[in-house]
């Protein structure tokens, strides 16, 4: 699915665009998604002025000046620019029109969202769906003292605590197998047994990938693009294991392994990746 680079580089494309303008008409074609698109939605939207257009998580946040549109990419979907006179694709659900730009979004098997959240129920962090967030892998506040304290106690595989996201948003299934292949970590270690220093290397690895994946436009898995339509190139500039399963590790050649943890797959190196 879109993870944390994906969603912010779509976020960035779109954030080019969007603030400032007026929404002149947004557009429901399927409101039968992970949960229905709320019917007053256009008649609540249409007309105001974008003021910004930030993230949280996986969120994409759209701010208005009496509330904000959630949305969530699902497991396959994208936020694309389109021309105006463009053709509707298969699976394109909603759509921004302004003067001289328009937006859709396309999400094949329909677990994403457009939810709202207005001014008048208090900031937008508060919302459930991202009240219980970890914190941002580029905060300067995520630390391997804070990783440290926050793993602690913990008896669940450190694989599984990163994509929990209530300790860090972000490192989801393919970045965490990647993160934990550059700290030299096994994703089956248990995570309250790290210690500060593996801890550091960890938050630093968590930082360098997600950032790898920020400049090459994220990864391409399944129908994901950016705002702009373009694939990402994460895995053909950077990926060291996920999807490499019984090929050599690229540090000591080892066959990359695969297992199952919580139904999602790992890959990591036996050799470079200790418990």
């Amino acid at each position: 699915m879109p993870e944390l680079p994906e969603v912010e580089t779509t976020r960035r494309g779109i954030a080019t665009i969007m603030p400032g303008r007026t929404l002149r008409r947004f557009l429901v074609h399927e409101a039968r998604m992970r949960w229905p698109v709320p019917e007053h939605l256009a008649q609540t939207l249409n007309g105001h002025v974008v003021q910004s257009c930030e993230r949280r998580g996986k969120y994409l946040l759209i701010n208005f000046e009496h509330g904000t549109q959630i949305i969530h990419l699902g497991m396959s979907g994208s936020l694309r620019s389109a021309p105006l006179d463009a053709d509707l694709r298969k699976h394109d659900h909603a759509e921004w029109l302004f003067d001289d730009a328009r937006f859709l979004l396309h999400d094949p098997r329909r677990f994403g969202a457009i939810l709202w959240h207005a001014a008048a129920d208090g900031p937008v962090s508060a919302h459930p769906l991202l009240a219980k967030l970890g914190v941002e892998p580029f905060d300067p506040g995520f630390t391997g003292d804070y990783l440290h304290s926050r793993l602690k106690g913990k008896t669940l595989a450190v694989k599984q605590a990163l994509l929990a996201g209530n300790i860090v948003v972000g490192a989801g299934n393919i970045y965490a197998s990647e993160a934990l292949f550059r700290a030299g970590i096994d994703p089956r270690t248990k995570a309250g047994t790290l210690s500060r220093p593996r801890c550091e290397r960890l938050a630093r690895a968590v930082r360098d990938t997600l950032n790898d994946a920020l400049e090459s436009g994220g990864s391409t898995l399944r129908d994901y693009v950016n705002a702009t339509g373009q694939p990402g190139a994460y895995f053909e500039l950077h990926a060291a294991v996920y999807e490499k399963h019984g090929k050599p590790c690229p540090a000591c050649s080892t066959p990359i392994r695969r297992i199952v943890q919580g139904q999602r797959a790992t890959y990591f190196c036996p050799s470079c990746q200790r418990r």
